[in-house]
């Protein structure tokens, strides 16, 4: 009697995580720790230009650690698909500082959900705590792209925040050219486009370990970011496919 097959391994086992970072030395230790100790097939920290030693720290807590120069979140995101490890079937972005790090909790729900999607993204929206942890760049930039979304695509986004998993052969497909603030919402409304199969989950959202936001920390990064994306959605509204 033949052998029964393996089952394909889960979610977390078969998922990089990818870590923007920016000077986040005081961040970013603890936070590729905790992916790893959650049971993720690996950790790579795509430093984005740092001055400070957070290449060196993110490659001593466990990180597979790459250069991206060119500043810029799309920049870094992108560089971060390029040279995947084997058997990489699932990609999950995350914040360096801490923020959007899920708990145990969590991660068995994402596990469960990834059966049946294509993108899974984290809904910050969810619960009164983690909207009172957002600041108000966020909640504005967030704000903008759904009504956005909804007006141009007819599709209710709770949130377009850093933490999302794809499956890479569905990210790939989606052909993203944004390289600055516009690649989450690229992301979403190209996946929409695609006809993929989307699942938010309420997670909770914390405020940043240490050290400053490069985007929400101060006017000239929240006037940027918003810029960002309305530059994004206008473009993708002249481009829809």
């Amino acid at each position: 009697m033949a052998n029964p097959p393996h089952p394909e391994p889960g979610f977390a086992k078969t998922c990089l995580v990818l870590i923007p970072a920016l000077n986040e030395r005081e961040c970013v230790t603890q936070t590729v720790r905790q992916w790893l100790d959650a049971g993720f097939a690996g950790v790579r920290v795509i430093d984005n230009g740092s001055t400070d030693d957070t290449a060196a720290l993110g490659r001593k807590a466990g990180a597979d650690v790459v250069s991206e120069p060119v500043r810029g979140y799309g920049a870094a995101a992108w560089r971060g698909l390029q040279d995947l490890p084997p058997g990489t079937q699932w990609v999950l972005f995350s914040s360096a500082d801490g923020s959007d790090a899920l708990d145990p909790e969590e991660c068995r729900r994402w596990e469960t959900v990834a059966r049946e999607a294509d993108l899974i993204l984290g809904d910050r929206s969810g619960s009164a705590e983690s909207r009172a942890a957002m600041n108000a760049s966020q909640r504005i930039c967030t704000s903008i792209f759904r009504v956005v979304a909804r007006a141009g695509w007819g599709r209710s986004f709770g949130d377009v925040g850093s933490l999302r998993a794809m499956r890479v052969g569905a990210l790939l497909g989606l052909r993203l050219t944004d390289r600055g603030f516009g690649w989450n919402v690229e992301m979403q409304v190209r996946a929409i486009e695609a006809g993929l199969r989307i699942v938010e989950l309420p997670v909770r959202f914390r405020p940043r370990r240490a050290g400053e936001s490069k985007i929400s920390g101060n006017l000239t990064g929240t006037l940027r970011a918003a810029w960002g994306i309305l530059a994004m959605m206008f473009r993708l509204w002249r481009t829809r496919r």
